[in-house]
């Protein structure tokens, strides 16, 4: 495949090429598929009502069947890892060329993921203690909604961790490193499913999802590595333009249509736990989604990148970019509000099932309710985040960066169990610590040439 003119194409080029101006398509994919996640949570949640007041809530997959298929453009994760390895992957390179200490970069991640969450779930405790004490009756169906999206941070932290490994695999074997990903993920359902025969293949997604995930849970890094390798191998060239993205979307659709005529969901998002699932863990049907999603951004390259070069997108770009994270962190609070106001002001937010009439004006009342409520928590804190002062990794000490990676990681799957009473107490925590083990040890004085090379990523 042809090499891309405007990315790097070998490892040597990046440590030699001068710092150029920021690539804006990556960071419009970023922001593009964080946008798409929370309008994607917000359409997915279902107010029940009884005499106006909210009961309950249900989960779009589980009154509309027809909405799994809407999840192979809305579970946009591939994507978002897909496009994160590309722009980390030139950085990763440098500090394995200098010797530079790859756990120190990742504490770093992991301490800029550790204290915008700690903000956010010292909020959410001040919330359900509030709610507790004042026997406040939205929390008990928003419960687990509150906290059920921090697994992206555990999932993100964990592939991070592992890229310096994908850098070095793709600069020993290229593509090849790929294919050896695939074989992986695919032998892992196999001996999941159980396979004796190849008669057998035709029921691989049913049985692969009837048993419990045993060796499957192998795939919990394996499957979301893959598009990690990927973005590396885009982002040094090795494929690119229009003909090789239609090619990857026609694989991705056959893909899946493969996947769910062998039995997988269709769904790539679960609506509830204890279903069959392809996230819990992770199976092949999602790599379809990521062929899909990763030949999209190849497709449709060439005129995104004509459009930001108009300056209002590019800046419009740039804001999304920089409010993405604090909104995917944040936007699940607003449930809350919206609720209340929904409530409050007689709305339709509880429009019955898929088919109904009102059902999506009753979607469209929730969504705006959602953002009128979550605009003045992004205002807050935004402007808490510019006053607050930028910690910097302090911590050199593997111990101590090894600790703070499990208190960060128990913080968020306590969080994740327990949902935001009490899972957010535990969660503030774990997550606390972390930040507090990342930053507190004295570290010894940098190079200018280190300095330099943090600063650029």
């Amino acid at each position: 495949m042809k090499q891309a003119t405007h990315r790097q194409g070998s490892a040597s080029d990046s440590a030699a090429a001068p710092q150029a101006a920021r690539d804006r398509y990556p960071d419009a994919l970023r922001a593009g598929a964080l946008l798409v996640v929370v309008f994607g949570h917000w359409i997915a949640t279902l107010p029940r009502l009884e005499n106006g007041l909210m009961t309950t809530t249900d989960h779009l997959l589980l009154v509309w069947t027809g909405a799994g298929v809407l999840t192979w453009l809305l579970q946009v994760v591939p994507l978002f890892v897909f496009v994160s390895a590309a722009v980390s992957a030139d950085g990763a390179q440098r500090r394995l060329d200098q010797g530079q200490r790859q756990l120190h970069w990742w504490a770093g991640r992991a301490l800029g993921l550790a204290r915008p969450t700690v903000t956010y779930l010292a909020v959410l405790v001040a919330f359900v203690l509030l709610a507790a004490y004042t026997g406040g009756r939205l929390l008990g169906p928003l419960n687990h909604s509150l906290t059920v999206h921090l697994w992206f941070l555990m999932m993100l932290l964990g592939v991070q961790a592992l890229l310096p490994l994908s850098v070095w695999a793709d600069n020993r074997w290229g593509l090849k490193a790929v294919a050896g990903l695939l074989l992986i993920a695919a032998a892992v359902d196999l001996l999941r499913a159980g396979i004796s025969s190849p008669g057998e293949l035709l029921e691989l997604g049913a049985r692969v999802t009837a048993n419990g995930g045993g060796i499957g849970w192998l795939n919990a890094a394996v499957v979301w590595l893959l598009p990690q390798q990927l973005g590396i191998a885009w982002k040094r060239g090795r494929f690119s333009g229009l003909g090789c993205g239609l090619a990857l979307l026609l694989l991705g659709l056959m893909w899946l249509a493969a996947a769910v005529a062998s039995g997988y969901p269709v769904a790539m998002v679960d609506g509830a736990f204890g279903v069959p699932s392809n996230l819990l863990p992770p199976t092949l049907a999602l790599v379809g989604v990521m062929w899909v999603q990763v030949g999209a951004a190849l497709t449709f390259e060439a005129p995104v990148r004509r459009l930001l070069e108009r300056r209002r997108i590019d800046r419009t770009v740039t804001i999304l970019g920089a409010l993405g994270m604090p909104l995917y962190l944040w936007h699940k609070l607003a449930e809350l509000p919206a609720a209340w106001l929904g409530e409050r002001l007689g709305l339709p937010i509880d429009a019955g099932i898929p088919g109904e009439v009102g059902f999506w004006l009753g979607r469209l009342w929730w969504i705006a309710l959602c953002i009128v409520a979550v605009a003045p928590v992004m205002i807050a804190v935004v402007t808490f985040e510019m006053r607050r002062k930028r910690d910097v990794v302090s911590a050199t000490a593997a111990p101590a960066i090894l600790a703070g990676g499990a208190a960060l990681l128990g913080g968020i799957i306590a969080s994740l169990a327990l949902g935001a009473l009490p899972g957010a107490i535990f969660g503030l925590a774990g997550v606390a610590a972390a930040s507090w083990l990342l930053r507190v040890h004295p570290q010894p004085a940098e190079t200018p040439s280190e300095r330099l090379a943090e600063s650029a990523e």
